[in-house]
């Protein structure tokens, strides 16, 4: 929804949509191990990565990925800038979802 809406404000504008070469999987995951590993280790067991693996999970698209880190980081205080929470999405999206979209994080 909130990608429709940019790029339909993009269009109408005439602007064009920024490049997102500063994504970084990388950076990502080590944001993800240092502070999403432990939370979903005590609710999941193991390493928490069942998180990303449950056959109910809420999580289909890169959108509501998107939109799930940046819940999470809003509800446990990582002091996260949008970037990192680009970065994250990039990683889980790379590590656990891959999606057939192009890991691309919506424009701001």
């Amino acid at each position: 929804m909130r990608l429709t809406a940019i790029l339909l404000l993009l269009t109408v504008t005439g602007m064009s949509i920024p490049a997102f070469a500063d994504v970084d999987a990388t950076k990502g995951k080590v944001l993800h191990d240092r502070k999403c590993v432990s939370c979903h280790a005590e609710r999941f067991g193991g390493d928490g990565s069942k998180m990303y693996q449950r056959p109910d999970r809420i999580v289909h698209d890169r959108d509501a990925l998107d939109q799930r880190v940046a819940t999470c980081s809003a509800m446990t205080h990582t002091g996260w800038f949008p970037d990192d929470e680009e970065n994250v999405a990039a990683y889980l999206a790379t590590r656990y979802y891959k999606f057939s979209q192009p890991v691309v994080p919506a424009p701001r």
